[in-house]
């Protein structure tokens, strides 16, 4: 792929990414304002315990697809190909199945998991979407590593899509907070049905097929287990926090009702909005990480150099063009969006962690895509530690701010180790530091600015009409800032319109 190919796609798949996630932060706005943050919260530790099952059920398995794909295309090896795919859906329900079976039958054995009850509940309606997402996991797979990256982004559109539109239809007949908890969580499994559907029709009709899939077996799950270990230790962590953050906050002098309610401000509305660059860096790891890949097996290491070069570039630049705007519009975006002065303030306090955080996650995207899974899945752990310390420790004096706290801390600790391995076992140079450097430095004169214009508009317009504002001034002036200094190119929007 041409590095004016690989620009045109990334921007394509950035605006399907930001379609979805626009689509998906909207419905959450309707979710915490119909349920509230009770409702949230209930919705969120259900959710958190499914998010483990899925992660550790096939977590590992796209990126070892895609990346399995891409060696045995560049040996013209499809037979290789077909029996990874099969070797993947194989793995993925050998796993899925049984636990299914397990947790739905047997559920009386894993009430411990909930303080609440009504959780439990929650999770044995999201079970039978643990399968279907499973199999399309291996498709997404199959899907990214033959580059296929528009009909990927499609159906996880269309996937959204439908989890809104029933989610909307069914919670507005809802009788309690609960009630409306589950058809939440109908939604979400009629969404997933959908995908699930809808891939393995599209695979089979662009070719694909199955084939014994024992030779692939042992390279799929030596590649997927490290990542699959991580990924899952990263959501059981999560879950662990959201079982042990309420009792710590509790013990800290909240009622239980306020735990639930802090916990609810934290992740169901204001790490929305602190994912925002996430999208984004997604968007660009999707599209790389074929393209590492093959310039890995390829032997290609000036090529990979310059795809690691421009990641890192493009994901410093993503980071430090948000956080201005989010410091200077934190308070009223929570204020707008969820009608929650603490939700702004959370926003605006935290928006800093978004650069480790999104460093973090595109290295480490870039070590998996090149053989490197499990010097990760160790970072991972020495992170998670941090994480888990926080979360003990720090409630007592800073309240729920303790787990952004921890997210932050591992962030810092993963985004670190990664560059090192990155810079020790580049064999051409990497050069990102200065960029990334200036960049940094650019975040102080826009954070003033925003907060200038902010102040101005709100004295001389009502508050929506002057976030808009001061928003859109901020981002033309912060990417102008980016374009004088020679950090960025306006490459993106004349690739969207230029001819193959």
């Amino acid at each position: 792929m041409s590095k004016e190919n690989i620009y045109r796609t990334a921007a394509y798949v950035t605006i399907f990414s930001v379609a979805e996630k626009f689509f998906g932060f909207l419905y959450r706005i309707i979710l915490s304002r119909t349920l509230g943050s009770e409702g949230m919260g209930l919705y969120q530790l259900a959710l958190s315990v499914f998010a483990v099952l899925v992660t550790a059920t096939s977590s590992g398995i796209p990126l070892t697809v895609s990346r399995l794909i891409t060696k045995h295309r560049t040996k013209n090896n499809k037979k290789a190909e077909h029996s990874a795919v099969t070797a993947a859906i194989v793995s993925v329900l050998a796993f899925s199945v049984p636990v299914f079976c397990l947790l739905f039958f047997g559920h009386d054995l894993f009430d411990f998991l909930f303080s609440d009850p009504r959780c439990m509940s929650l999770l044995m309606i999201l079970l039978p979407a643990l399968t279907f997402n499973s199999v399309y996991a291996v498709i997404r797979g199959a899907l990214w590593g033959n580059k296929k990256f528009i009909p990927y982004c499609v159906i996880d559109l269309i996937e959204e899509l439908c989890m809104i539109g029933m989610g909307v239809f069914l919670v507005g007949g809802m009788t309690s907070v609960f009630d409306g908890a589950k058809r939440i969580a109908f939604a979400i499994v009629f969404s997933y049905l959908v995908s699930f559907t809808i891939s393995i029709i599209y695979f089979f009709i662009k070719g694909g097929r199955f084939a014994d899939p024992r030779s692939q077996m042992k390279p799929l799950l030596a590649s997927a287990l490290p990542i699959t270990g991580m990924r899952t230790s990263s959501s059981l962590i999560n879950t662990v926090i959201s079982l042990i953050l309420p009792a710590r906050l509790i013990a800290a002098g909240m009622t239980s009702a306020e735990a639930m309610s802090g916990i609810g401000v934290v992740m169901g509305m204001s790490m929305p909005v602190l994912s925002i660059p996430a999208t984004l860096i997604g968007s660009l790891a999707l599209v790389m990480v074929p393209e590492l890949a093959e310039n890995f097996y390829r032997g290609r290491h000036k090529e990979l150099r310059d795809n690691i070069e421009k990641a890192l570039k493009i994901t410093a630049l993503i980071a430090c063009a948000i956080i201005p705007v989010l410091f200077a519009l934190g308070e009223d975006l929570g204020r707008l969006l969820f009608d929650n002065e603490q939700c702004g303030k959370i926003i605006k306090n935290c928006c800093f962690m978004l650069l480790p955080t999104s460093f973090s996650m595109i290295t480490t995207s870039i070590l998996n895509s090149v053989g490197y899974e499990k010097q990760t899945c160790g970072y991972f752990f020495v992170g998670a530690a941090a994480t888990l310390l926080c979360t003990w420790f720090l409630p007592a004096y800073i309240g729920v701010y303790a787990q952004i706290a921890g997210m932050a801390a591992s962030a810092v600790i993963s985004c670190i180790l990664n560059l090192r391995l990155i810079v020790k076992k580049s064999k051409e140079k990497v050069r990102f530091l200065k960029h990334t450097l200036i960049s940094v430095v650019s975040i102080l004169p826009v954070c003033l600015l925003g907060v200038l214009l902010r102040n101005l508009f709100v004295t001389v317009m009502p508050l929506f009409p002057a976030v808009i504002l001061t928003g859109a001034i901020l981002l033309a002036a912060d990417l102008l800032f980016l374009f004088a200094l020679g950090l960025a190119e306006p490459r993106w929007a004349k690739l969207l319109v230029k001819k193959s």
